[in-house]
């Protein structure tokens, strides 16, 4: 019974790693997200880090949309 306990306290204290956090970001954002991954995101991850990742990315995909039609524009003579 007492392994188990430290087993529990040193998976509490388990984090994921910057990595995983954008692996697991990206896939959730273009949807392919596997259950696995999402329960460890949720139980080691912090919200605040997954917010910001996802607003980073979401920044990041409107400005590549931008720069697409920007490019198409200029090529078509419009």
């Amino acid at each position: 019974m007492r392994v188990k306990k430290l087993a529990e306290n040193s998976d509490e204290n388990y984090q994921i790693s910057f990595g995983q956090l954008l692996l697991s970001t990206l896939s959730a954002f273009i949807g392919v997200q596997s259950n696995a991954n999402r329960e460890r995101d949720f139980k080691h991850g912090k919200i605040s880090h997954f917010i910001f990742i996802g607003l980073l990315f979401g920044l990041a995909f409107i400005l590549t949309i931008v720069a697409v039609v920007n490019i198409v524009m200029s090529l078509s003579g419009s």
